[in-house]
């Protein structure tokens, strides 16, 4: 079979070599459901031209703000940009944070012209401050452009896409960290398994997966990057955290148990990612990643900006030296009576993102306060989130991670009413560790068709995403989003006089009475958990913990 019609830039031979040219030519759906289904089973993929006709489709159909350069803009600028430089020496521009130009089997005229369009860009879009994934699209697009002055074009456009509730790239530091934070999230609450890895073997758990966007942004091969960006230009965002996802949970299981190459976990990954075809084909990875039954755009929407909103508190919306976040609990100045640093930096690696790098704060101490819910309550009110740490007379150990402040108890009335997000969960950490999740997490299921996937047409509430996060917004994981069969599995916390409760339905993960002298504990819908301690205990000692801001003291 003959090569198909390459353009000037691509190096037949490697082209050849690393995509076959088999498919079908046409195209002719036309709704998003079908087009979904055809990029995600790769119906384009096998066919070079077709994937050309179907890129330019997708990319001229995104809304964009009314002035976006074209190509006619390329060709008025290039030559003022780029000089008498030879295109291999270009520098490229400081947005791509030393990023490489990925080779994608261009030739040496394609490599110097991804630097050239990206100058371009650069000199078009004043505005990106931060955006190292951008030679990897260009590169690709490169591939199905006639020339630089479309490639520039289509690339343009997906950076001025202006509908709120469709986020394609990141073009801020603020927006990338913010993804990493929200992306540390996710693999927290569906690869657990990854992440008790990852923080047994890194010394900074958020450093590894600050590289996540590297790894399908430069490190993965092109037929496998292509396959991604297929189904990413169909459906958005969201489809970059499910394959790096997926990707984790491969690693995961080839690395279990076996010592790891060197020791860095980070470039363990990378070297992982580029050879990923010696583990799973790319059929198999997408099949992994739209195997994870993800939150809603929507929710993750919502994640997304309280982690922006508490960088802005922190003042990290530029490039900076990170601090450890095992340092956030410093072996000298903590002490508990009940947990030690190593089992506290455990609980801290559960802990959402944006509280990772919060210091943990003393609140209430039975043995300091006295025992007393009233008092508990006193010292606890006005912090957002808490941990409970609870240690019984048999030297058992367990608690709750609780993500709304216990004044919103006197909302009602008096009367003992559950509140609090699907961020709370349950844990022990003696005789053995457990940590037990919204029940919602690990079985979608349960929920109502329609309130995990979102819709094609944006919410209300997306459409308030464009402005600045405020407190006004939508805490992440409110029960209110989803349509949950019964209230039973959204009980998540409450509090009486007498008496504090966490979780509810057919029981409650936790009980503890208003002296703090007794409790009890027993599975619960909430969090569909086992007892965290013998079902009926006494309490030796209680401890309330705040996340303190470390440039608070």
């Amino acid at each position: 079979m003959d090569s198909p019609g390459y353009n000037c830039f691509v190096d037949r031979d490697k082209m050849d070599a690393a995509i076959q040219d088999l498919g079908p030519k046409e195209l002719s759906c036309t709704e998003l459901q079908e087009l979904k289904q055809l990029a995600r089973q790769g119906y384009w993929a096998r066919s070079y031209a077709l994937r050309g006709k179907v890129y330019q489709r997708l990319i001229r159909d995104i809304p964009c703000r009314t002035v976006t350069p074209d190509a006619s803009v390329y060709s008025d600028i290039v030559g003022k940009i780029v000089g008498k430089h030879s295109s291999s020496s270009l520098p490229l521009p400081e947005f791509v944070d030393n990023t490489q130009v990925p080779s994608y089997c261009l030739n040496t005229r394609g490599e110097g012209a991804v630097r050239k369009i990206l100058l371009c860009i650069a000199n078009q879009f004043p505005d990106i401050s931060f955006c190292p994934a951008l030679p990897s699209i260009v590169a690709l697009l490169l591939h199905y452009s006639i020339d630089e002055a479309e490639c520039f074009e289509k690339a343009c456009r997906i950076l001025a896409c202006n509908d709120p509730s469709k986020k394609l790239i990141d073009q801020s530091f603020l927006a990338f960290e913010s993804s990493c934070m929200t992306f540390g999230d996710l693999v927290n609450k569906y690869c657990q398994a990854a992440h008790k890895l990852m923080v047994a073997v890194s010394e900074d758990v958020l450093q590894v997966y600050a590289d996540w966007q590297r790894w399908l942004f430069g490190e993965l091969p092109l037929s496998y990057f292509a396959r991604v960006f297929d189904v990413f230009l169909v459906e958005g965002y969201k489809v970059l955290y499910r394959v790096a996802l997926a990707i984790l949970k491969f690693f995961h299981k080839v690395k279990a148990g076996q010592p790891l190459e060197s020791d860095n976990v980070k470039q363990d990954i990378r070297t992982f990612v580029k050879d990923i075809a010696k583990t799973v084909s790319p059929e198999k990875l997408l099949e992994k990643a739209f195997a994870i039954r993800l939150f809603s755009r929507k929710e993750i929407q919502l994640l997304q900006m309280a982690n922006e909103k508490a960088l802005k508190q922190k003042g990290i919306t530029v490039k900076q030296k990170r601090q450890f976040v095992h340092l956030a609990v410093h072996a000298e100045n903590f002490h508990s009576e009940i947990v030690s640093v190593k089992e506290m930096r455990d609980i801290w690696s559960w802990v959402p993102e944006r509280f990772a790098l919060c210091q943990p704060l003393l609140l209430f101490s039975s043995l300091q306060h006295g025992y007393s819910l009233t008092r508990f309550y006193f010292q606890c009110e006005g912090h957002e989130p808490t941990l409970l740490l609870i240690k019984t007379t048999q030297k058992e150990v367990c608690g709750a991670y609780l993500s709304t402040d216990w004044r919103e108890r006197n909302k009602f009335g008096g009367k003992l009413g559950f509140f609090g997000t699907g961020e709370c969960f349950v844990f022990r950490l003696q005789p053995e560790v457990q940590r037990y999740e919204w029940v919602v997490i690990k079985h979608p299921e349960l929920t109502k068709p329609g309130s995990l996937e979102t819709t094609t047409t944006p919410s209300p509430l997306c459409h308030s995403m464009s402005s600045d996060p405020t407190d006004r917004l939508s805490p992440f994981l409110a029960a209110r989003h989803f349509n949950l069969p019964s209230k039973t599995e959204s009980m998540f916390m409450a509090g009486g006089n007498d008496c504090l409760i966490i979780g509810g339905g057919g029981g409650q993960a936790l009980y503890i009475d208003g002296e703090l002298n007794r409790g009890r504990t027993g599975h619960c819908d909430t969090f569909n958990n086992q007892p965290l301690c013998s079902e009926n205990f006494l309490i030796a000692a209680v401890e309330a913990w705040a996340f303190q801001d470390p440039d608070t003291h």
